[in-house]
């Protein structure tokens, strides 16, 4: 049984950090892509990045986050991370982790390609 499990949410100031985690267990893929998902209310959930553990390190950003977020995991399978720097209002969203087999159909961007996904923790950013 596949768990993900965020935590690290909450409320902040413009400018400030935070660090979200995602507890992985259960998961049995060798190969695979994990990334971070958002979701605002009334909005649809957008990709935030996404880890390749293809042994050279490679991940992506979406624009509206690149070079103030990064994507971390320390093993293959252990815990994922989020490094939020320089936060703003408009990255206020509920944030979830994701995973799938490398070899999944569709993008390793787009949400419908994930089946499995964390419950979410809440991020908001105040002026």
């Amino acid at each position: 049984q596949v768990q993900l499990v965020e935590t690290g949410g909450g409320s902040v100031q413009v400018g400030a950090s935070l660090r979200l985690s995602c507890a992985v267990s259960g998961w049995m893929h060798t190969r695979y892509y994990m990334s971070w998902f958002r979701q605002a209310p009334g909005k649809e959930r957008d990709w935030v990045a996404t880890l390749d553990n293809d042994g050279l390190g490679h991940t992506y950003y979406a624009d509206s986050v690149k070079g103030r977020f990064t994507i971390s995991q320390d093993n293959p399978k252990s815990t994922l991370y989020l490094q939020m720097d320089s936060l703003k209002p408009e990255d206020t969203a509920m944030y979830y982790c994701a995973a799938r087999p490398w070899v999944s159909a569709g993008s390793a961007f787009d949400s419908r390609s994930y089946g499995n996904w964390g419950q979410g923790t809440q991020v908001t950013v105040s002026s």
